[in-house]
């Protein structure tokens, strides 16, 4: 199959980020990436292009961790309650997943993609616990999320 070099203008899953000079299929070149300006053909004339695009591309990559530092600092000391209906003995129904937890954050005020909370599986015990939130590749935070029941005497019951 032919192929051709592309320079990438935005980023595209699965292929490269912006700036980056990545070789494709030339019919997916030709019908796809370059008529909808997501790529330019690859040439010697584009290197000044190629070192501008690198110098946005970091800046914007930059700009991305800071603020998603300020968003994990947010998470410092920040803990989550939510009640959940039990029965007598104290065992929950159904469990608290991340939409859940989506739900609690967006009314602290913390607007993250709901994505971002790293939960293996949802929730099914009343306590302590502690939840991972991705919000970039190599930002990190943790919650403090406590689930208690809607009943007071079920809670102190167990």
């Amino acid at each position: 199959m032919a192929t051709v070099d592309v320079l990438l203008l935005e980023p595209i899953v699965g292929l490269g980020e912006e700036g980056d000079c990545v070789r494709v299929r030339s019919g997916y070149s030709r019908n796809f990436l370059v008529p909808r300006k997501k790529a330019l053909t690859f040439s010697a004339a584009n290197k000044n292009q190629i070192r501008a695009m690198a110098a946005r591309r970091e800046e914007r990559l930059r700009r991305e961790k800071e603020e998603a530092m300020a968003v994990a600092a947010r998470f410092e000391g920040l803990r989550v309650v939510v009640a959940v209906r039990t029965g007598a003995s104290g065992k929950m129904f159904g469990s608290v997943t991340a939409i859940d937890l989506h739900g609690e954050l967006e009314a602290k005020g913390i607007s993250i993609d709901r994505s971002c909370i790293q939960l293996e599986q949802p929730i099914r015990e009343l306590g302590q616990h502690s939840v991972q939130i991705k919000l970039r590749k190599d930002v990190y935070a943790a919650l403090a999320v406590e689930i208690v029941s809607e009943d007071p005497i079920v809670g102190a019951a167990k």
